[in-house]
């Protein structure tokens, strides 16, 4: 008979596997190369997500990653930037490419209708050979060829039809300013592989986010059509049942921990995939909770979402840890969850005159 897992039981196993149970002395690149990868839209929450996991994580340990060319950014899961091992990115890379063009079309493909993508390719394959160019200058070189095109369009249809990264100073902590662009030839010196390994992109799901159902890795990817990947693995996985019902796969060595393995509070970064990486996202919050994770990011406690968070600068020097609950806390939580602030605090503000916690309800 295939054992049931409850909800509870499947939080701890993702949540464990994550790395969101205990923070593991391990090297920031082992660590994104285990999690399979980090959520980089923005430049501050991969430098969260890895505190939160990495015990005694500073920001220049992946700075420096960055700099070395062992840990690069690009666009890949869903079409959102992530960080992931150089290794990683030469396989992914074209295993997602499907996805990716899929993923253009729906984005841009109105605003570059009537182009041809081939050319398209082939002339920003010209304007990067050999130098780093940012996205509005790689737009208005592809648009001067295209008059009537919008440039933005133009570029970022770029992240889609060529394997291309996005460099250092892009990526490092505080940094804002033009995304620039590098041919992975040039900036790895080493092209992507010739072939798309989708078997490999779901053993690497289960291991970072498992059990999961054959929804929870396209969720995760973006992909599709990865029912018949799965079929073909099927003698080498694990089946478990959910509470509903729904099969589930995991990797036989995989670990489950028991439901009643402690979680501490963490504060996630906006976007955490922890968060994305399922479509029935129940083993860690509810329905009426996951609309929030959007636009803020969520606060576990004891595994599941309890709340929302977010952090501002203020005039007078002062750095304030906003807190915003969906339910009371108890006096440990509450406790529990200030420590953590105000580790928060000295890790993301270590520059403000004074750190300050206040907690409200969500709205």
């Amino acid at each position: 008979m295939t054992e049931r897992l409850t909800r509870r039981r499947l939080n701890r196993a993702t949540l464990a596997r994550q790395l969101l149970t205990a923070r593991a002395e391990l090297s920031a690149e082992a660590v994104i190369e285990q999690v399979a990868g980090v959520q980089a839209q923005d430049p501050a929450p991969p430098y969260i997500g890895l505190w939160n996991r990495i015990d005694g994580f500073r920001k220049e340990d992946l700075a420096t990653l960055l700099e070395v060319r062992s840990v690069v950014r690009a666009t890949l899961h869903r079409g959102t930037q992530h960080l992931v091992t150089a290794e990683d990115y030469l396989w992914l890379r074209p295993t997602l490419e499907p996805m990716l063009r899929v993923w253009r079309k729906g984005a841009f493909g109105r605003l570059t209708a009537g182009v041809d993508l081939e050319d398209l390719a082939e002339d920003a394959r010209s304007e990067l050979s050999g130098r780093i160019v940012s996205r509005p200058e790689l737009g208005r070189a592809l648009a001067a060829r295209r008059p009537g095109h919008d440039p933005v369009a133009l570029a970022r249809s770029v992240q889609a039809l060529l394997p291309v990264l996005h460099p250092p100073p892009d990526g490092l902590w505080g940094r804002r300013g033009p995304t620039p662009f590098a041919l992975t030839q040039d900036w790895l010196g080493r092209a992507p592989a010739d072939a798309p390994d989708p078997a490999r992109l779901v053993r690497r799901h289960l291991a970072a986010f498992g059990p999961a159902t054959v929804k929870d890795v396209q969720a995760w990817s973006g992909a599709t059509r990865l029912r018949e990947v799965v079929e073909e693995l099927r003698p080498g996985l694990r089946e478990f049942r959910g509470e509903d019902g729904e099969e589930l796969f995991d990797l036989p060595d995989a670990p489950l921990p028991a439901e009643d393995l402690p979680a501490p509070v963490r504060f996630l970064a906006l976007l955490d995939d922890v968060v994305l990486a399922h479509a029935d996202r129940s083993r860690l919050m509810t329905a009426e909770r996951r609309r929030h994770l959007v636009v803020e990011p969520a606060l576990l406690v004891d595994g599941f979402v309890r709340g929302l968070w977010s952090l501002a600068r203020e005039p007078d020097g002062r750095a304030e840890l906003t807190v915003r609950l969906f339910s009371p806390l108890s006096r440990r939580e509450r406790e529990e969850t200030a420590e953590e602030g105000a580790a928060l605090l000295r890790f993301a503000a270590p520059e403000a005159d004074r750190h300050a916690i206040r907690f409200t309800p969500a709205g």
